[in-house]
């Protein structure tokens, strides 16, 4: 009967039922830019994909068929794009992000609902992606949530290593000087909360659908509305 109590308590914090307590000791709160900060219906990431496939294209000299297959291979391969041209053709990593991250972010809109329920948080926020951070601010800018955290971290501030490697997010937690053991961790990927959550971190899997894993303590498909219950 206690078994059986735990695992319904865990489904009911899963699933939205949130004590508390499950973050009474978190004073630093993280939080993934794309699909996570908006909604993926923006859809800025299939934007992304093509500018991406077109780089690959023009780096290696392969046609479209075959960069897709490629950007796929590097993404479940090393982590990202990026990272799988870098450790396998050598490719240079700043023009890759500026080229990539040049999309329209026009249709877009502020929340400043978001905003508001951001800052009602206690502690130190910040952003981490694994684009690069003048990107990230653009993307908050349109938001209407520039000024919302108090530090920006893109894959170049983690030496272009990229979620999910455990070392990117010590890299950029120890630059942050930031507690893992006293943080909690907002992501739409849930590879890239196995690590967070193994160095003892709150994590949140932000999404439309549950997937249900050892290394995620909550899910909510409404970030807003997720953080409005955490603050009361």
């Amino acid at each position: 009967m206690q078994a059986l109590a735990l695992a319904c308590r865990a489904a009911r914090a899963y699933h939205g039922a949130m004590p508390h307590t499950d973050f009474s000791h978190v004073t630093s709160w993280v939080f993934d830019l794309d699909n996570t900060l908006y909604h993926p219906s923006a859809r800025l990431f299939d934007q992304i994909e093509v500018r991406m496939t077109t780089y690959v294209m023009d780096a290696l000299g392969v046609d479209r068929t075959e960069a897709d297959r490629l950007r796929v291979h590097y993404w479940r391969t090393h982590g990202t794009t990026l990272a799988g041209l870098m450790r396998e053709h050598g490719v240079d990593p700043a023009p890759y992000l500026t080229v990539v991250h040049d999309i329209d972010l026009t249709h877009l809109t502020a929340d400043a609902v978001l905003a508001a329920r951001l800052r009602a948080l206690p502690g130190r926020r910040i952003v981490y992606t694994n684009g690069c951070g003048p990107y990230a601010e653009r993307v908050l800018a349109a938001r209407g949530l520039a000024g919302c955290f108090d530090a920006i971290y893109g894959v170049e501030h983690a030496n272009f290593l990229p979620k999910p490697d455990r070392a990117a997010f010590e890299t950029i937690f120890a630059a942050d000087g930031l507690r893992p053991d006293v943080a909690a961790m907002f992501e739409d990927d849930t590879r890239n909360l196995a690590a967070p959550h193994a160095m003892g971190m709150r994590t949140v899997h932000v999404a439309d659908a549950p997937a249900p894993a050892d290394h995620i303590h909550h899910h909510t498909d409404d970030l807003s509305g997720f953080l409005a219950r955490l603050v009361g």
